[in-house]
């Protein structure tokens, strides 16, 4: 057995996104045969950790390998053209931007239960509160600790959830506005991302405020993102917003893995029938407008409301109707930054 024989067994794996094997994709970053120890180890350019179309490829590569009498050794990174030097956050391996076209659609309720879904799943995650004038992580999450600063002046994020937090809630009093012109924002968000220790991260959640303002540009302009999600309601005057939203990212060619609609139905407690309060469809009609994945929709349930304003994030809820839909948001999102990461990877 040797490295051709490994990667000749590997062409029988296919892809489930991309349509052909990882072999013939470069999907394949190397593969070392040891004799002497008996054992295969197989480095896959996988990047997007716990999304379940990535662990069913390792699945399938650990079974194209198992009659070998050997010990398979697997591994996964997607080689990054940048130094680590140059790299602005070489510790995160993905960064999602969660936006929107205007307030009130629910950006910040999916962007906390998409960290804390990410976190449910066994990832690393951080959750980086963007909203300058409108900053509500802390209270959604319930986090009580704040940053605590190192000897070298950097900044170390609590933890909830099993999530990294930093808001801009963090930096003002609890009650203070936040008047800033845009020189001011550029210079707190770029500080903000230089001086937080966020470790290792397999993904950063970045809440951003509703529009198409400073802040998103200073994001656009200083993250390296992986892609962003785009949160719209079903009513016309929500999705011409989002319209705005997706064109911003469009023109800074930004990756957008796709649309939620949220508040897409109410299920009366009482009768058991669905009532479209802000109309039906509107966020699966943009994305198909646009040719972009339906991430999904997420009922309009009180105990979203109550979850967040209590600091429970519902997507940690089990055998709930509407914490399932976010956890089919969570795992569609996943896959959809292991699509774009495979892609890249393929084109190298």
């Amino acid at each position: 057995m040797n490295e051709a024989d490994v990667r000749d067994r590997l062409r029988s794996v296919e892809d489930p996104d991309l349509g052909e094997d990882i072999v013939s994709l470069g999907l394949v970053n190397a593969v070392d045969v040891d004799a002497e120890t008996g054992t295969v180890r197989v480095s896959l350019a996988l990047g997007a950790p716990y999304a379940p179309h990535e662990t069913q490829i390792a699945s399938r590569v650990r079974e194209a390998l198992a009659d070998l009498d050997a010990d398979v050794e697997l591994s996964a990174t997607v080689p990054s053209d940048l130094s680590s030097g140059e790299q602005v956050l070489p510790g995160v391996k993905n960064v999602i931007a969660v936006a929107s076209g205007k307030g009130g659609v629910g950006k910040s309720t999916v962007a906390v239960n998409l960290a804390a879904g990410l976190s449910k799943l066994g990832a690393r995650v951080g959750l980086f509160d963007a909203d300058v004038y409108g900053p509500n992580v802390p209270r959604m999450v319930d986090a009580d600790e704040r940053p605590q600063a190192t000897a070298e002046g950097t900044i170390v994020p609590p933890e909830k959830y099993g999530v990294k937090l930093i808001s801009m809630a963090f930096l003002v009093g609890e009650d203070d506005p936040v008047i800033w012109r845009g020189p001011m924002v550029h210079k707190v968000l770029t500080q903000l991302v230089e001086d937080v220790e966020w470790g290792d991260l397999d993904y950063m959640v970045v809440d951003l405020p509703p529009g198409t303002g400073d802040t998103q540009l200073t994001v656009l302009q200083t993250l390296p993102l992986t892609g962003s999600v785009i949160v719209t309601t079903p009513q016309d005057v929500a999705v011409d917003d989002a319209r705005k939203g997706l064109r911003m990212f469009g023109k800074h060619e930004t990756n957008v893995l796709g649309i939620v609609e949220n508040m897409a139905g109410f299920r009366c407690p009482d009768c058991g029938s669905v009532h479209d309060v802000f109309g039906t469809g509107g966020g699966r009609a943009l994305a198909d407008e646009y040719d972009l994945p339906h991430l999904g929709g997420i009922p309009l349930d009180p105990d979203v409301r109550s979850g967040g304003d209590g600091g429970e994030p519902i997507v940690l809820t089990d055998e709930n109707e509407t914490a399932d839909a976010f956890r089919v948001l969570t795992e569609n999102v996943a896959n959809n930054v292991g699509i774009v990461n495979r892609r890249r990877a393929s084109q190298r």
